[in-house]
């Protein structure tokens, strides 16, 4: 409903922010990662919201970039998440965090986050596998094309993450894809 906000930042009171737009101020619930980079009280903001409909109440959230507005999404998703949990989680972690988190499937990295347990994490990042769409930390080491295909493969045939990034160590530099592909089977077997 409420895709994007522009406006003049009113108020600034973490986590909530009030952008004026027009002569409408919108009071704006956002994590702690966008809170640091706004601007001054005064100057123009732009955000990009979630806009959530309760019983109880009509809330937006706002986020500074597209990646963490899709984060703070997939999360809202999972059964006992809602948008203070997700917006917590977001605060207490960046989106790269969070997505080398759950590929490397790191619980311990979530429990730091305030109100997150141990079952809470673990649900996290079985849920999240493969959600946020980024899975950043793997797929930024794997330094060409034919390596990021490789992966792939190894992705696709049921090895995690964690497997796939050290058979691709393994592999050289300048291997052809359908090599690679037998090679880090190989490695794998082992």
């Amino acid at each position: 409903m409420i895709g994007k906000l522009t406006g003049t930042l009113l108020e600034k009171n973490p986590p909530e922010v009030l952008v004026d737009c027009h002569g409408v101020g919108y009071e704006v619930q956002v994590p702690m990662s966008t809170f640091y980079h706004l601007p001054a009280v005064g100057e123009r903001v732009q955000l990009l919201t979630q806009f959530i409909v309760r019983e109880d109440a009509q809330l937006l959230y706002g986020f500074g970039s597209a990646p963490e507005r899709q984060a703070f999404r997939e999360l809202i998703k999972i059964s006992g998440v809602g948008p203070r949990t997700a917006l917590s989680i977001l605060s207490g972690m960046g989106v790269d965090d969070l997505a080398q988190a759950v590929s490397l499937q790191e619980s311990g990295r979530l429990v730091k986050v305030p109100g997150i347990g141990k079952k809470t994490a673990e649900r996290l990042l079985l849920e999240l596998k493969g959600k946020l769409g980024v899975d950043i930390g793997v797929r930024h080491e794997a330094a060409n094309d034919a390596q990021a295909d490789i992966l792939q493969a190894l992705l696709a045939l049921g090895y995690n993450d964690k497997e796939g990034t050290a058979a691709l160590k393994a592999l050289p530099k300048d291997v052809g894809v359908s090599d690679g592909i037998k090679l880090a089977l190989k490695a794998l077997a082992k």
